[in-house]
């Protein structure tokens, strides 16, 4: 959080930068209410359950739902389990990709992993309850919707599963040991990371009723933005130590994952990102002053260093 803390004391008085924390506030109580136990659940399942959540998350889909809302003019409450679902899934995803038989990582957000803290088994199971938990967030408020909140759940659902987060972990995995051209590695990361934050963006959207144009032009950007975010991440691999990071330095190389910087180069990944965040910004163009917020929101996803 310390680079989106410095962007928001750095930042005009008025602006999307000055709602951040009251936004991250009430995520993180949604999230809070999402995740105590009334004593149905196994106390141990529910704490690593919160300990996967709660925390020094930088809340970046979050963010990006409420920006979303900005744009269309919705409540902050109308948005909170939206926010809320997505970082759920988010975290559910984290969980998995860190499991020995995934990504094999031991360090996450700056303390172990979940499968390091409360062993493999309680991990997987962990995931798999934040999975079921965000839609059962989202269908509280989406049912009273109707057909719109059906078409929010979709949107998660999609992101969610083979043609998104989970088809690109296989991708991913099978993509270990072997050097695939960019467009491949593209396909990659728009399932595994870009997918769910272009959920994010969308479903606030898809609640408002918004104009097929409109919703064209934000889809333009949220893709974008998706893969510019991955994009950063695989430069942070090269240009950040374990401390920065939070999470292991260096695991792509040991995975012998295809990375941009890998496969382009360390400057044209640079150039790449600044390309992909451009054309960001041009979908944005056309929506408006209102769109602020996601300007905000992805100035720090290509700048941040962690």
């Amino acid at each position: 959080m310390v680079r989106l803390r410095a962007m928001v004391s750095q930042a005009p008085e008025q602006g999307f930068a000055h709602r951040v924390e009251h936004y991250v506030s009430r995520v993180d109580t949604r999230l809070t209410q999402a995740l105590t136990s009334d004593g149905g659940a196994p106390e141990r399942l529910v704490d690593a359950m919160r300990y996967a959540v709660l925390g020094s998350g930088k809340r970046v889909r979050p963010l990006l739902s409420y920006a979303g809302g900005e744009l269309f003019g919705l409540a902050a409450r109308r948005v909170d389990s939206i926010a809320a679902a997505v970082e759920l899934v988010h975290a559910y995803s984290l969980i998995h990709d860190d499991l020995p038989a995934m990504d094999d990582d031991d360090m996450r957000r700056g303390r172990p992993s979940t499968h390091r803290k409360f062993g493999e088994a309680m991990a997987i199971l962990a995931g798999d309850a934040l999975q079921a938990r965000a839609f059962e967030v989202l269908s509280q408020d989406a049912a009273d919707s109707g057909a719109r909140g059906a078409r929010v759940m979709g949107w998660l659902a999609r992101a969610a599963g083979p043609e998104g987060m989970v088809g690109g972990q296989v991708l991913d995995l099978q993509a270990e040991g072997r050097v695939v051209d960019e467009a491949a590695l593209a396909d990659i990361h728009r399932r595994k990371t870009g997918e769910l934050i272009r959920a994010a963006i969308m479903m606030p959207g898809e609640l408002a009723g918004a104009k097929a144009e409109t919703m064209h032009l934000l889809d333009e950007f949220a893709c974008n933005i998706g893969l510019a975010f991955q994009i950063r991440d695989d430069l942070l691999e090269v240009d950040s130590d374990t401390a920065t990071l939070g999470k292991s330095a260096g695991s792509d190389e040991r995975n012998e994952k295809s990375t941009y910087p890998s496969i382009l180069g360390v400057e044209a990944a640079r150039r790449r990102a600044g390309e992909v965040y451009g054309t960001a910004l041009g979908a944005l163009d056309g929506l408006g002053e209102d769109a602020a917020g996601l300007r905000w929101i992805a100035e720090f996803i290509v700048n941040r260093s962690r």
